[in-house]
């Protein structure tokens, strides 16, 4: 039999009382945008995760393992919240697509991209860190980026640098301009976090919005 002290009872009752913090497990300031327009109270939290795909990984799986690894990365820190986990990766021809870092990596994955159509994966997970429920989902999106010469390619990066986005381009900004069409789940999920998925998981964790 387990024993739980007067001050820990009055602690549970205080928590089970009280509805648990949302955190958005990222410190993108473009998923933190997106999650304000749900016009929620919300923390950030920074996921200490290594987002190198393992050896034989698919695109979709990589991006489904790092969101919940993000979520589960900040939950000794927050016990009693639900933890937002989102990752996004792309794939054309078989080839995965992640953050470029740098410019020169963008230069090569905008060639690369250009005149083709890529499909992003935006994975999304939900985790309540104090009932351990864990729901996950995956908004597929494909984009075809118009035939860009070298020097449009160059002007892009150098005006918007986005070398902190999968696919190196920005749909919410200048990055619209290389694309010929979008199509898919939610056009937010393009940017960083799919808010469709995200509400029908907060409803059935009782998260109303209205």
């Amino acid at each position: 039999m387990i024993y739980f002290s007067t001050s820990h009872v009055k602690n549970l009752r205080i928590m089970l009382s009280n509805p648990p913090s949302l955190v958005l497990a990222s410190t993108s300031i473009y998923r933190a945008e997106l999650l304000k327009r749900l016009r929620i109270p919300f923390e950030t939290a920074a996921p200490d995760v290594d987002e190198t795909p393992l050896p034989n990984e698919s695109a979709r799986d990589t991006s489904l393992r790092l969101a919940q690894e993000k979520a589960r990365a900040v939950a000794s820190i927050h016990p009693y919240a639900l933890i937002i986990g989102s990752d996004q990766v792309a794939l054309l021809e078989g080839q995965q697509i992640g953050k470029p870092l740098t410019h020169d990596n963008a230069v090569r994955q905008l060639r690369f991209m250009r005149g083709k159509t890529t499909c992003f994966y935006t994975a999304l997970t939900l985790y309540n860190s104090f009932t351990g429920n864990l729901q996950t989902a995956v908004a597929e999106n494909y984009v075809t980026l118009r035939d860009l010469s070298d020097a449009e390619i160059e002007a892009y990066l150098l005006k918007e640098q986005p070398y902190h986005c999968a696919g190196s381009a920005k749909s919410e900004g200048l990055g619209i301009a290389l694309m010929s069409s979008m199509t898919g789940d939610d056009p937010n999920a393009l940017i960083g976090l799919p808010l469709i998925l995200l509400i029908d998981m907060l409803r059935k964790e009782n998260v109303t919005l209205f």
